[in-house]
């Protein structure tokens, strides 16, 4: 049997014994049944079964909040990085793509030297130049999947990281509204605040009325002075809760802080949808949330690699031929002098020690593992982040429903005791104590707002959306 014989023999036995060198190709699980219906905290009139909009923050009905978005979709910092992560992960593929084609090169060399008197001719000059110049070409056989599994490992690593880009968008668009929301809602209970130390002020300059004409004692008048100041205090800390959050959303939209358009803060109600929320169901929370989309791609590339690994137990076979030639001066080597050329297989197979092969491909595989667990934790942990953002929104809501049927009733104890107050029926005491029971229903209720706008955030947080499939081209 002749040498080429048999080299393609053995050639084709490898490449028979190759399927088991590739794993199977991954498919993501499908999500269970359970999961797949809908939430267990979605049974409140507040939220809706109907899909969830890529653009959430436009159901507020706020141009200058979209505006904000828009400008934080494309300037914030952190956004940039992860585009640029995306580029280069393409520019990986790009690379892996490389190894399907054939690699060419030039080479060229001269010296100068002296031959051992065994490589010369008797009376042939033993010193001179030496001149070459070659061309080379080779091409890969990816018999055994090792290209191949390295473009699937790169086109993995690519949605991974343009899933992770979507999952920043997320954050970034919810931190940009949960921001804004904090600047209206406290400038909301500033507002508050400053309704009810008016308030005070008018029972203050009644009791003090009162006082002078000696109907109150002097303990009520200074109870309504503490209380008037313990209300009046309230407004720098909420003040500068306000500011905190108006330079978040200048560094958010990628702005210092003095360069915030002063429109961003001019929203003075809470930033709430009065409607039912969309949300969907569980099956539309798996496909939308791109951290799960990123961690199924990295299962995916954590899975090719297993292939690449395994084709290392099999030799790389390269296809290759170069063409040169060889003279004593550069005028030689282009005027007919000796040519060569090779033509020919190369094999290049590490044996018979195997063990650093089997050590890879058990790394791999450790990787793919943790990967799986990877994937199904982030799966586990966004249907648990889902139903607690529904259920705390939920609470919420009953918490607004009978805090505002408390200020009802305050507001109206408060304005009898007041009148009675006036006609002397009641003492300054009794006044006070409506006054500040008035005064504590209103500042719950006015935080209770700000509690119900963020929680909403949260919800549409939970959910994933913010990005769209267009906001990234597909890994290629």
């Amino acid at each position: 049997m002749s040498i080429r014989t048999t080299i393609l023999a053995a050639i084709s036995a490898l490449t028979m014994s190759a399927c088991a060198a590739a794993p199977a190709d991954f498919t993501a699980k499908a999500a269970p049944v359970a999961a797949s219906g809908p939430f267990l905290s979605a049974d409140i009139s507040a939220v809706s079964p109907t899909a969830l909009p890529d653009q959430w923050w436009r159901l507020y009905d706020d141009p200058v909040l979209d505006g904000l978005i828009d400008e934080a979709a494309s300037a914030n910092t952190d956004v940039r990085q992860a585009v640029a992560r995306i580029e280069r992960a393409r520019a990986a593929l790009r690379g892996a793509r490389s190894d399907r084609m054939p690699q060419a090169g030039l080479s060229a060399s001269g010296g100068y030297g002296q031959t051992s008197a065994a490589q010369t001719l008797p009376g042939a000059n033993r010193t001179g130049g030496l001149f070459s110049i070659g061309a080379d070409v080779s091409y890969e056989l990816d018999l055994f999947g090792r290209v191949s599994g390295g473009i699937a490992a790169a086109r993995g690593d690519l949605a991974a990281a343009q899933a992770d880009a979507d999952a920043v968008r997320v954050m970034v668009i919810g931190d940009t509204t949960q921001a804004y929301a904090t600047a209206a809602n406290a400038a909301a209970r500033i507002t508050t605040a400053r309704s009810i130390v008016a308030l005070l002020d008018e029972t203050l300059r009644l009791t003090r009325k009162r006082h002078d004409a000696g109907l109150a004692d002097g303990l009520a008048l200074a109870r309504i002075e503490a209380l008037r100041e313990q209300r009046a205090a309230t407004i720098p800390a909420i003040a500068a809760q306000r500011s905190a959050a108006l330079f978040a959303l200048a560094t958010l939209t990628g702005r210092a802080p003095s360069q915030l358009p002063p429109i961003a803060g001019e929203r003075s109600v809470p930033l709430e949808i009065t409607m039912p929320i969309p949300v969907g169901d569980g099956a539309a929370l798996l496909a939308r949330r791109p951290d799960i989309r990123a961690a199924e791609q990295r299962l995916l590339a954590n899975t090719a690699r297993i292939g690449m690994a395994r084709a290392d137990l099999y030799p790389r076979i390269t296809l290759g031929g170069s063409i040169g030639s060889t003279a004593s001066s550069v005028g030689n080597l282009f005027s007919g002098g000796p040519l060569s050329f090779l033509l020919g297989p190369l094999i290049d197979w590490a044996f018979p020690n195997r063990e650093p092969t089997f050590a890879r491909i058990d790394a791999a595989n450790a990787d793919a593992s943790g990967a799986l667990a990877a994937f199904d934790g982030t799966v586990l942990s966004a249907l648990q982040e889902a139903e607690t953002a529904l259920s705390d929104y939920a609470r919420v809501l009953e918490q607004r429903h009978a805090l505002t049927a408390a200020q009802s009733a305050a507001q109206r104890a408060a304005a009898i005791t007041r009148a009675q107050n006036r006609e002397g029926v009641v003492d300054s005491l009794q006044t006070l104590d409506a006054e500040r029971t008035y005064a504590e229903a209103q500042g719950a209720l006015a935080d209770q707002d700000a509690l119900v706008s963020q929680r909403q955030i949260a919800v549409f947080r939970a959910l994933g959306g913010g990005w769209s499939p267009t906001s990234q081209g597909a890994a290629r």
